[in-house]
């Protein structure tokens, strides 16, 4: 599937801003499964661009320092993606996930997808008690991992109510969690912390979802805006295996991953600072369209 991503961030102050320094992190990421055939990045009323490292995570970085006086400033990213990945399916030979945090903890890998790298709690995704109690209920060692990734996905997919009113951006896992409700980062960050209580790695993933589905396909919650999902590890021979715990289902052809990163601090779209007084109000708008079907 090739998809034509357009996501628009605007930003209105009450008062004119005289600087403002951003780090952005709106390009997809070459991973398995996609391929960035074009990319754009449009400002208004324009600015200096630079790379910039990404700290941790997995991500495209660009700084942005704005140094002229604007009560408006908006930023355009446009790119082709192409997406060619199939359905994970669970089989009995997989690993368990015994097997799993086992090799997680005598991985030396040091690259910046290691699974020793998301084994530990993170500044947002604490462990939990609570938490690591209801999701442990699927989390049997003896169970295959992709069997028990699946399961634990739909369990929260069926429990919880995706409710926009329920939660904050800075909402903590455990208040989502006592609430049973929130959105696509609430419920991959109760997912991961489960995940991470077990000793199993798990990533926190921005990307996108498809906004028109296929013909007499339902609508997948969490299109026409950033979404979030996460990614197990599944051993040396499955890798990286996304499940997106919001729609109980795997990361697959409708699915573009952004960055990839300990949790949503290390990969939020667009973070920085301004100079200036007053408030701000931020408007996100998201497409996703298909261009074409994969064949073959």
């Amino acid at each position: 599937m090739l998809y034509a991503i357009k996501h628009v961030t605007r930003f209105e102050y009450a008062q004119p801003v005289g600087f403002s320094r951003c780090n952005l992190r709106l390009q997809p990421i070459l991973w398995s499964g996609q391929e960035v055939e074009d990319y754009k990045l449009t400002i208004q009323p324009g600015g200096r661009v630079s790379p910039a490292r990404a700290e941790a995570g997995l991500a495209n970085v660009v700084r942005l320092v704005v140094e002229v006086r604007t009560r408006t400033l908006t930023i355009e990213s446009t790119a082709r993606v192409r997406v060619d990945r199939p359905i994970p399916v669970p089989s009995p030979t997989d690993p368990t996930l015994a097997q799993i945090a086992l090799w997680a903890r005598q991985s030396r890998d040091m690259s910046p997808a290691s699974p020793a790298s998301y084994i530990f709690p993170s500044p947002l995704i604490p462990l939990d008690p609570q938490i690591a109690a209801w999701c442990a209920q699927e989390l049997d060692p003896s169970r295959g991992v992709l069997d028990a990734a699946i399961g634990l996905a739909l369990r929260i997919q069926r429990e919880f109510d995706f409710d926009p009113a329920a939660t904050l951006v800075d909402t903590p896992p455990r208040q989502a969690f006592d609430k049973r409700k929130g959105v696509c980062q609430d419920f991959a960050q109760i997912m991961i912390s489960g995940l991470r209580a077990a000793g199993l790695p798990a990533a926190y993933v921005s990307g996108y979802l498809r906004t028109l589905p296929p013909p007499g396909q339902p609508r997948l919650v969490g299109a026409d805006a950033t979404h979030a999902w996460v990614l197990i590890w599944c051993g040396p021979a499955l890798g990286w295996v996304g499940v997106d715990p919001t729609n109980g289902i795997w990361m697959a052809e409708d699915h573009v991953v952004v960055a990839i990163g300990r949790d949503y601090a290390d990969i939020a779209p667009i973070d920085g600072i301004v100079l200036g007084s007053g408030a701000q109000k931020m408007d996100v708008s998201v497409d996703v369209e298909p261009l074409e079907e994969v064949t073959g």
